[in-house]
């Protein structure tokens, strides 16, 4: 760790039509690197034409300048120019501990991304847990990176609320309360062995801050705009707003049965922590569980954690009666794809994580053109599963990207069917509402935040 400076200078400015109102500080003075420090990695940082030059460097982590001071609540401003080719960003609530991966930087890093990909402005969360808004909750904002040019960025943190703008346009609508202060650093990347990528450039200039009087401040974010929470089985005000409620209230199993019984199982399920356990410690064989009401139309979302070789899976247009138990139906499946053998059996991965069971397989090349595989966490981090049922309409989303839709009742659909373990199912594919189902396929896994829209 190398430091650049030792003390902080703010300096107070009125910055004209680049800051709307206020009273901002210049985070960087134009002339030298006060108030900033290196960390991680050795990729330089340079101040040119009063601009913060930082040089892509191979064989080196990713580098950070960091700010010395940390900030809560702030709505932060800053002019950013990247060359093609590379990826960076903003880190913002940011930490280096050295109880955390020998002081490796992490936190919230706004992105700034040159690949086809166009996540620009959404939110990742670095060297913790991936994405949180990647801009395929907000695809027209897609067109406001502009290549080997200034771009304007807006961050807005303010309570557990983050907001960006990218040239005046509004990008990622967040709420999460894991960090609430940290420091604010510049990334450059690391490349590796990429020689095409080495000494190419990302500059900063005009990084301002506001840490007073920012409700009078923010932008109102346009509605349209997806508000994406992280909060744990909480709703946000704007989700209750819009019709959501929890499915689960993560502490008691109101609202779930036995898939063949009226009642809960008697064993098996664990609550613990905010979530919901099948098959924890020796606490195993309760079986799949069913919500106590059928859905028709609706938006799911639950996030689910695996251990290591891990089965299970999410299931609609379930049918299961009390005394009767049939559940045979729609499924996202949750698999350790790496370790569990169902993973290479079905058609064409089918099987795998996210796909629609042995029906449909996972395939976010279809969306996401940049992606070589679909995006998944590691065994033991948190994944989001989200389902979209609307008629004859099916899509799912793993962690924020549609990975496959279908159309019930269509040629396609009904040959996927054929060749299914489902083609002698009685109605299979023809149901229009039915229970929500959480499997308890043997192996330990977790659920929370489980959560529904009805359309």
């Amino acid at each position: 760790m190398k430091k650049l400076v030792a003390s902080v200078i703010l300096v107070v400015v009125s910055l004209g039509s680049f800051a709307a109102k206020g009273t901002w500080e210049k985070l960087f003075n134009g002339k030298d690197l006060t108030g900033w420090e290196r960390l991680n990695g050795t990729a330089e940082y340079t101040i040119v034409n009063g601009e913060i030059v930082g040089t892509s460097r191979v064989n080196t982590p990713n580098t950070f300048l960091a700010t010395t001071r940390t900030f809560g609540d702030f709505i932060l401003e800053y002019e950013m120019k990247m060359d093609e080719g590379l990826n960076s960003g903003v880190q913002i609530r940011s930490e280096s501990k050295k109880d955390y991966d020998n002081g490796r930087v992490h936190g919230y890093q706004v992105e700034c991304d040159d690949s086809p990909r166009a996540w620009s402005a959404g939110i990742y969360d670095e060297a913790r847990r991936g994405w949180l808004y990647p801009m395929e909750y907000n695809q027209a904002s897609k067109k406001a990176y502009k290549r080997s040019q200034w771009n304007k960025y807006r961050v807005e943190a303010i309570g557990n609320t983050i907001r960006t703008w990218l040239n005046d346009i509004p990008c990622a609508n967040l709420v999460d309360d894991m960090t609430p202060s940290g420091f604010i650093a510049l990334q450059v990347h690391a490349i590796g062995k990429e020689e095409a990528n080495a000494g190419k450039t990302i500059c900063w200039r005009n990084i301002n801050i506001m840490t007073k009087d920012l409700l009078a401040n923010r932008k109102p974010m346009d509605k349209s705009i997806a508000e994406v929470s992280y909060l744990i089985n909480k709703l946000t005000d704007n989700e209750k707003a819009n019709g959501w409620k929890l499915l689960w209230d993560g502490k008691t199993n109101q609202g779930w049965r036995a898939a063949a019984l009226a009642t809960f199982p008697a064993k098996g399920w664990t609550i613990e922590d905010g979530m919901f356990i099948p098959n924890k410690g020796d606490n195993k064989g309760g079986g799949d569980i069913v919500t106590t009401k059928k859905y028709k139309n609706f938006v799911l979302e639950a996030d689910f954690r695996l251990t290591e070789g891990a089965n299970s899976g999410i299931k609609y247009f379930i049918q299961a009666e009390p005394g009767k138990g049939n559940t045979v139906g729609f499924e996202f499946q949750v698999l350790d794809d790496a370790k569990h053998p169902d993973a290479k059996l079905g058609i064409n991965g089918n099987r795998t994580c996210g796909s629609l069971y042995d029906l449909i397989p996972a395939n976010s090349q279809t969306f996401d053109p940049a992606q070589p595989v679909k995006r998944m966490n590691a065994i033991g981090q948190w994944n989001r599963a989200r389902i979209e049922v609307n008629g004859n309409k099916v899509a799912h989303y793993l962690n924020g990207v549609k990975v496959l839709e279908i159309t019930k009742g269509s040629d396609a659909f009904k040959a996927a069917i054929v060749t299914s373990k489902f083609n002698k199912a009685p109605g299979f594919g023809e149901f229009v509402d039915g229970y929500i189902l959480l499997q308890d396929h043997g192996n330990e896994v977790a659920f929370r935040s489980i959560k529904i829209k009805e359309l």
